[in-house]
């Protein structure tokens, strides 16, 4: 069952999929506007950019007033409030699950280069010896004697 948050989220989430209407956020968030100031950059007619506010309201996401014949548009943020707050909880996941992964990294990353070094000091040590003995050496280290 949906939880009235969550359905909230659907309908801000579908109307923010479009960007044209994103565009139009985004001109509101500098201040209103009317329906022909907000069809200005596009290229569509005044009843396409009427169905997009329609879809923006639907979701809450902007208000329409009335004053004379002029419909003002603005933005109405408690909807981006809601999807921040939903998104900051896997923002929060993520960092984590990025610093567990960092933090083996550099675990590995030690390990490793504690390997090598090691690997490099039996290479020097058994650089003085003999071909024979350095043969058994290897084996020894991997072992196989």
């Amino acid at each position: 069952m949906l939880t009235a948050v969550s359905d909230h989220l659907t309908s801000t989430f579908a109307a923010l999929a479009d960007p044209t209407r994103r565009a139009i956020l985004a001109r509101l968030s500098s201040g209103t506007a009317s329906v022909t100031e907000l069809a200005e950059p596009f290229e569509m007619s005044l009843p396409a950019i009427s169905k997009h506010l329609k879809v923006l309201e639907r979701a809450h996401l902007i208000a329409r007033g009335r004053e004379a014949q002029w419909r003002p548009c603005r933005l109405e943020a408690t909807p981006l409030k809601e999807v921040a707050d939903w998104v900051e909880h896997y923002r929060q996941f993520w960092t984590e699950s990025f610093d567990r992964l960092d933090a083996y990294l550099r675990t590995v990353q030690a390990e490793a280069k504690a390997v090598a070094k090691g690997a490099h000091a039996k290479s020097r040590v058994n650089a003085n010896k003999p071909a024979r003995a350095r043969k058994k050496a290897v084996k020894e280290s991997q072992g196989r004697v």
